[in-house]
């Protein structure tokens, strides 16, 4: 229904260094229009519609975007963080009620520090991890400092898995030459005077006095592990190793078990993989 508020979907957006950043949409209701004042409902900004257009084979200007077509938006956007994936675009005059649900912000598991080999690239890292931002909202970064490393960036990652395609793909689509170091988790402090406000550490040097504290909470993940039967005792003397409790072991066939754990994040992020492959032979 064209004449509804309008609602549309952000679902991915990408950088133009003419234009600024191009967001691409899906009208859920509603209708956009060249010109009209827009508003992104997760960042409360306004902005204008200086183009709308389809997206064809190349980018095809259009006068209106209708319900149920996907589309891009220039609006002369410089942030990257200003475009969220999963955000609602709405008109400013006429806003919409309820935003499209689902949207929710991102919350990074997996830390480490990311620096240019070469500390005069400090500034030309922070341009790429910009763009790439743009195509992945769940990279998540702050500016820090090291004495060892000097300027670089903390750097919040979805997993393991993530952290590896950035380092990646930073080195392959913006030649960047980058050190990671060791990833770590996030814990929550919770201080005697006031038990039920938790204090977010990131690095040894954040947590407070011991003397002050009531308890540290840590992140745990239920880990499955499928694997062959012969390496069950191997695999279970790891996880224990690594402070892992198991809760359950199914034989799926006469050779293959799946055991679930419960086991501290801190353990897995450093060299669980590696360990796993070696005591399974490969096969867990």
């Amino acid at each position: 229904d064209n004449h509804a508020p309008l609602q549309a979907l952000i679902f991915d957006s990408v950088y133009n260094p003419f234009r600024g950043i191009e967001t691409y949409f899906r009208i859920m209701g509603g209708r956009i229009s060249k010109g009209d004042r827009i508003k992104f409902m997760a960042t409360g900004k306004e902005y204008n519609a200086d183009e709308v257009g389809a997206l064809k084979l190349k980018q095809e200007p259009r006068k209106h975007v209708d319900t149920g077509d996907v589309g891009y938006l220039i609006t002369g956007i410089k942030e990257a963080k200003e475009v969220q994936v999963g955000d609602t675009i709405t008109l400013a005059a006429t806003p919409t009620d309820d935003p499209i649900e689902g949207f929710e912000e991102v919350k990074p598991m997996v830390f480490a520090g990311i620096y240019p080999v070469d500390s005069d690239d400090y500034e030309d890292l922070r341009s790429s991890m910009e763009k790439l931002q743009l195509n992945d909202a769940s990279l998540v970064f702050i500016p820090e400092s090291s004495s060892a490393l000097g300027f670089g960036f903390r750097c919040g990652f979805l997993g393991m898995l993530h952290l590896e395609i950035i380092q990646e793909r930073l080195e392959r689509e913006f030649n960047m030459s980058v050190i990671t170091t060791v990833p770590n988790v996030s814990y929550q402090a919770y201080k005697r005077k006031n038990p039920d406000l938790g204090v977010l550490v990131n690095n040894p040097s954040d947590l407070p006095d011991p003397s002050s504290l009531d308890r540290v909470e840590e992140p745990y993940i239920k880990a499955t592990i499928i694997t062959k039967s012969d390496y069950v005792g191997n695999v279970m003397s790891l996880c224990i190793e690594k402070r892992g409790q198991i809760q359950n072991q199914t034989y799926l066939t006469t050779q293959r078990v799946e055991l679930v754990f419960d086991m501290p994040l801190a353990e897995i992020v450093f060299d669980f993989y590696d360990r796993l492959k070696t005591v399974s032979k490969g096969y867990a």
